[in-house]
């Protein structure tokens, strides 16, 4: 492990997985090709198993062999951790976390805790196709028992950045299991510094109950009250956060950006307030929209607000398979073009 500090979201959930295996000998890592040299498809795990050896731990390719034994650890008292290669492969472990993982807890009376986590990077624009592109955490959404995160690229208050920090505490710091989004092209993304954000204004939020998952508001320094909120996660609060300086510098189209890293449960509130002073919602995300995270924020946003609630509309990947080919994958998917068009059509209608 490097002293570094960390520089990107990828160097931040690395840096992450270090110190909760330095610090609780409880933790194990499990996964597919996780080991030095290789450290993971993507290279998150990277010399985690040269520096825990007997605690990092290459499988068989078998996603619900490998969840259902670290949901036998996690009652004995364990925190595992593993690491699905490629978010389509999730739908291998459903039976696993739904049925059985996220019940335990109150199936037994609350008598016994399942603290699973379970890494894997989602989303396209890499050209992998149709079965290793796809954007499934709405598959989890709304599991009794089950919190679904997704990290941002901001460096927030930790000096491992706000994306190692909530995985941080995720794994060491939460009794129920967590299904841990990651993105493939966040993984690069620089971590955002209070130097990066001189221009903007930024809020964080924890939810009521205490969740160590921040929900941080964005919106430019000095400028006029917002016509319209912008929300997104993971990668695609990077694209919205461009649309909202486009919109600004070249529309005078004012927005706050919402970003939050709790999934499920949801934690709107920071949401809801910026509503109150916008009145337009944006949801952004790069999965298929029917019945998806985008729908959910917006019926709770018309619940909550009702007629003062102006204008909703939602951004969302075509209902169809993800291409390989570079241009059609494109064509497919959210753009920052979509956001500007979308958000100037809903102010300026």
């Amino acid at each position: 492990m490097t002293d570094a500090l960390p520089r990107t979201v990828l160097q931040s959930l690395n840096q992450a997985l270090h110190q909760v295996l330095a610090d609780n000998p409880q933790v194990v890592l499990l996964g597919e090709d996780i080991l030095d040299p290789y450290g993971g498809s993507f290279k998150v795990t990277r010399g985690l198993s040269t520096a825990f050896p007997d605690r990092v731990l290459t499988t068989p390719i078998s996603e619900a062999g490998i969840t259902g034994m670290a949901g036998g650890m996690a009652l004995r008292g364990m925190r595992p951790v593993v690491e699905i290669m490629f978010g389509d492969f999730a739908t291998l472990i459903a039976d696993q976390i739904i049925n059985h993982i996220a019940k335990f807890h109150g199936m037994y009376n609350s008598q016994v805790n399942a603290p699973v986590v379970i890494r894997t990077p989602m989303g396209a624009r890499r050209g992998y196709g149709p079965t290793h592109s796809q954007t499934l955490e709405k598959l989890f959404l709304g599991t009794p028992g089950l919190t679904v995160l997704a990290p941002s690229h901001l460096q927030g208050s930790s000096e491992i950045g706000a994306a190692g920090q909530l995985l941080h505490d995720a794994i060491l710091h939460q009794d129920g299991p967590t299904f841990f989004v990651e993105n493939k092209l966040q993984y690069l993304l620089k971590l955002l510094t209070s130097e990066d954000l001189q221009d903007y204004e930024v809020s964080e939020s924890l939810p009521k109950d205490g969740f160590p998952a921040t929900c941080t508001t964005l919106s430019l320094r000095g400028a006029p009250k917002p016509q319209i909120t912008l929300t997104a996660y993971s990668y695609m609060a990077h694209l919205a956060l461009q649309a909202l300086h486009s919109l600004a510098y070249e529309h005078e189209i004012f927005a706050e950006l919402v970003i939050p890293t709790r999934l499920s449960p949801a934690h709107l509130d920071p949401l809801i307030e910026s509503l109150q002073r916008s009145g337009r919602l944006l949801a952004v995300e790069e999965g298929t929209g029917s019945w998806g995270w985008g729908a959910e924020v917006l019926a709770r946003a018309a619940e909550t607000l009702g007629p003062k609630l102006k204008r909703a509309g939602r951004i969302a990947a075509q209902e169809t398979v993800i291409p390989v080919a570079a241009d059609l994958e494109e064509a497919c998917l959210p753009q920052v073009s979509d956001i500007i068009s979308q958000a100037r059509e809903m102010v300026q209608a």
